[in-house]
């Protein structure tokens, strides 16, 4: 390999049909400092990820939706543009990476095709649509510097949190309860359209999903709403505020997954108000992990109060329950309960550095071979217990590992 220019080694591979992974500590950067990247995906999220790599040499850009992939095109306008991401990565532009943001179901077709040909990763959360795609995901990731695109693990205040959780000020956690009042339910078929707007490229927005009539509705978000494109509150917002315990606490694996909503499921359509339980063995004990959204809460909420005796009334958060006290703590903030137990609690020393920030994170590894936070094999993990909360609820209540 040493011997072979990086773009001979993918022409290699494309003859032979070896796949040419190198370790990212040897891939050096011959050209210039300014990275090459394709991006797939530029509305919305995309827009943000692309504004955060945007410094790079962003030389390629892909988009099913014409509106979007004008829009960056007028910002980037030496940078080629696709409709079909397929066509920009055959294409001779000796990629370095790509960044992908587009509807969850085509996160690991996308990504996947671009780690076959060797490109450095960085995609949207959850990482994956499916169980099976995340530890795919995962594998084919190990040799290439990968990110999953959870902006908020770059915070302060979750190392903060991590390090607090480290110390064991609550002793043994026993219980874990994470809510999101948001809502991403009720997805069902509507009328076909006769047609998909001129901007938008209805079949390769459905990706590898069966062919057929346009329908409003979906495009650019609603998606979620539905089984077949996303998964509903659980898969967007898991992945965000289930990654503060999965990294305090180094959770592996479930044993034990059940979930409940007041509906039963849905053929089309992602639930409301959804419970979900894994139950994990975890440093000699058993460890239950709740999650709640829409309109649910934990039931020890509403027992929860301040110092001053005002209620905890938060619309999302993560609450740690140990055999000593608790840690309350969301994106931005963490506090010790019962306050007055923990009076004059000294924190333990901050001994994670603070990131660079989550994209250059990923744009620095590439260049050194250095570590990235939220690497697809931690990703894929955090994704999997994620969907198997879906998984759990829609194979009627109970899955067991």
């Amino acid at each position: 390999m040493s011997n072979l220019s990086r773009r001979d080694a993918l022409k290699l591979s494309l003859i032979t049909g070896a796949m040419p992974f190198v370790r990212h500590g040897d891939l050096p950067r011959l050209r210039s400092d300014r990275l090459r990247l394709g991006i797939i995906g530029v509305g919305n999220r995309g827009a943000a990820n692309l504004a955060a790599v945007g410094h790079e040499h962003v030389v390629a850009l892909c988009d099913v939706d014409d509106r979007y992939l004008k829009s960056a095109a007028n910002q980037y306008q030496d940078a080629a543009t696709f409709r079909d991401y397929r066509e920009m990565l055959e294409a001779d532009l000796d990629l370095d990476a790509v960044v992908v943001s587009t509807p969850d179901h085509t996160h690991a077709p996308a990504s996947m095709a671009a780690m076959q040909r060797g490109l450095h990763c960085y995609c949207e959360k959850p990482l994956t649509h499916s169980v099976e795609e995340a530890k795919a995901m995962a594998t084919l990731g190990q040799d290439l510097v990968t990110q999953m695109g959870t902006q908020i693990h770059a915070g302060d205040n979750y190392r903060r949190v991590v390090e607090l959780m480290r110390s064991k000020p609550i002793g043994n956690v026993t219980e874990v309860h994470v809510w999101c009042g948001k809502d991403w339910s009720g997805g069902r078929n509507s009328a076909p359209n006769s047609s998909a707007p001129e901007y938008l490229d209805w079949k390769l927005w459905l990706g590898d999903r069966a062919d057929r009539p346009y329908r409003d509705g979906l495009h650019p978000g609603s998606w979620r709403r539905f089984w077949e494109f996303g998964g509903g509150t659980l898969a967007d917002m898991g992945c965000h505020y289930m990654d503060l315990p999965f990294w305090a606490l180094e959770l592996g694996t479930p044993k034990v997954v059940t979930a409940d909503a007041p509906e039963p499921a849905h053929p089309v359509g992602t639930p409301k108000d959804l419970h979900c339980a894994w139950t994990f063995d975890h440093q000699g004990h058993e460890l239950v992990f709740h999650w709640y959204d829409g309109s649910r809460r934990p039931d020890c909420l509403s027992k929860l109060t301040y110092e001053n005796g005002q209620p905890v009334n938060w619309n999302s958060g993560v609450l740690f329950v140990g055999e000593d006290g608790m840690v309350l703590a969301d994106y931005g903030r963490h506090y010790l309960l019962p306050e007055q137990k923990f009076v004059g609690f000294t924190p333990p020393p901050a001994s994670i550095p603070s990131s660079i920030g989550h994209h250059r994170e990923w744009l620095e590894a590439i260049r050194t071979g250095g570590p990235t936070t939220c690497q697809f094999a931690y990703s894929g993990n955090l994704t999997q217990t994620v969907l198997l909360g879906n998984q759990a609820y829609r194979a009627g209540g109970s899955l067991k590992l």
